[in-house]
């Protein structure tokens, strides 16, 4: 019987040493972080924050070449041409021969403005050099055309619409990455408090092994002395079972919250999977006194980055419908074109004549429109209608940004009444795990009920500690469904103004 008992013995103390570690696995590194410490991290490395963060960057090219629309546009062209043919003779009684050399150039400058006026600058001269003449002929001319949109095209917040709209989109993108900026944030305190949860598991549940097998070593003594009937080892034996794959499952738990962890922060350019992260925190609860559900739901109202993209699509569909109007009218531009002209026979020449009475002029309307129009129709009839859609589901969304913040507020209560609650169970499953060892140890209880009372106590046991990370958890969640966590951590970002709709 002593054989027995020694080698048993040996063999819980290795399968024991397996659990906690393996002495022929590398030392590990480690980091050891605190909360506030985690957001840094997770603020400057998360690799799909950095993504995110080149968006707003990107939409504002879009801007950049909306308004390349208005730039000046400088033109110009050269060209010579030769020209060898017969034709009548001056004589008019036969044909002749001649060669005709040709140089034609042009220089425009163009520049389209906001109130849908077109003015173009041209520049063109001409050089002529015929065989049938002695001297050359130069022809130079500098005019100056003006048309004005007088229907379609006239409303300048129409030729703006795509330039706003793009400056909405860069507005849009800014306000989507502090979404993104606080869901991160979000997931970054609830894995910290996770992981911490699942280190208090492993410690629970490592004590209570400990507990267990002292409780079955003891049985074993008393059923080798003939105090105890050897029946009640099988239920110590059960409960320290069940203590081991407790024990696995909460280091498998660890290792996969250890690992989301990880990815949230990335420490380092190549993460290290194998590395142990230790935490720093209080253990005390915050003391924070929430106001009234409904100054969280005006805050939300305010700065929920959904709520404000939401409006500033609703001001995007505002554009498209002005835009779209504007393609209803006909289209009718006036024209007015001027210019001065100079001959010679050379360019200088040329040039210096311009001052005499030659000129060339021109005015004009021109008058376009589609028999139907029916593109035009559909395209302000869709616009109209997505504006109303998007009007309605902005109300959808305040109403449920409305009901998620008074859930939120309603966890938080009832997670802060929760520990105290889990306190008060814990301390009786200590006092009723006590009595019944008591009376296990005279003979009046089994050590069924013993291994019961152990597993109420490991079971209030992570219920506290539960009731703690939920408590924290509850408070990051409403934080962030108002939109403050960013500003709450002390967290500059772009999207931090209240978009109105007026």
């Amino acid at each position: 019987m002593f054989l027995r008992k020694i080698i048993y013995t040996l063999l819980v103390l290795i399968f024991t040493a397996s659990i906690y570690a393996d002495s022929n696995e590398p030392p590990r590194n480690s980091m050891t972080i605190n909360i506030e410490q985690a957001i840094l991290l997770a603020m400057e490395n998360n690799r799909s924050l950095i993504v995110q963060k080149m968006n707003p960057e990107i939409r504002s090219t879009y801007e950049q070449e909306e308004r390349s629309v208005f730039d000046p546009v400088i033109g110009g062209d050269i060209s010579q041409r030769r020209t060898v043919a017969d034709r009548l003779s001056r004589a008019g009684s036969s044909t002749e021969s001649q060669t005709v050399d040709t140089i034609n150039g042009s220089v425009s400058l163009d520049k389209y403005f906001s109130s849908g006026t077109n003015l173009s600058l041209e520049g063109s001269s001409s050089y002529t050099d015929s065989s049938l003449y002695s001297d050359t002929f130069v022809s130079n001319r500098l005019g100056i055309t003006v048309t004005q949109a007088l229907l379609q095209g006239l409303d300048v917040r129409a030729n703006m619409a795509r330039v706003h709209q793009a400056s909405l989109d860069t507005l849009i993108s800014e306000y989507e990455l502090r979404g993104f900026s606080e869901v991160l944030l979000e997931a970054v305190e609830i894995g910290f408090w996770n992981y911490a949860l699942a280190q208090k598991q492993i410690e629970i549940y490592t004590n209570s092994l400990d507990l267990a097998q002292q409780q079955m070593d003891q049985i074993q003594e008393r059923i080798n002395i003939g105090t105890l009937a050897e029946t009640e080892l099988a239920a110590a034996k059960a409960e320290v079972a069940l203590r081991k794959e407790n024990l696995i499952t909460a280091r498998s738990i660890l290792s996969q919250t250890r690992l989301n962890l990880l990815v949230l922060l990335n420490p380092s350019d190549e993460i290290d999977w194998n590395m142990d992260i230790n935490l720093q925190y209080q253990t005390a609860l915050p003391e924070i006194e929430l106001d009234d559900v409904e100054q969280h739901v005006k805050v939300a109202m305010k700065m929920r980055p959904d709520l404000n993209e939401a409006r500033l699509l609703i001001k995007r569909g505002e554009l498209e419908v002005v835009k779209t109007k504007n393609g209803l009218l006909p289209r009718l531009d006036a024209f007015i074109t001027f210019g001065k002209s100079g001959y010679a026979n050379t360019f200088d020449k040329a040039m210096s004549n311009m001052d005499e009475n030659s000129y060339d002029a021109q005015f004009g309307l021109m008058f376009q429109y589609p028999v139907s129009n029916k593109s035009a129709k559909a395209r302000n009839a869709r616009a109209v209608l997505s504006k109303q859609q998007m009007l309605k589901a902005y109300d959808n969304l305040v109403q449920l940004a409305q009901v998620d913040i008074r859930w939120a507020y309603i966890d938080v209560t009832s997670a802060r009444e929760q520990i105290t609650a889990t306190t008060a169970t814990r301390n009786l499953q200590e006092e009723k795990l006590r009595v019944e060892n008591e009376k296990f140890s005279v003979g009046r209880s089994t050590s069924l009920l013993v291994a019961q009372a152990q597993r109420d106590l490991v079971a209030s046991q992570i219920a506290e500690i539960q009731a703690n990370v939920n408590y924290f958890q509850s408070l990051v969640s409403l934080f962030g469904l108002e939109g403050s966590l960013l500003q709450r951590r002390g967290i500059e970002a772009h999207g931090i103004q209240t978009v109105t709709l007026e």
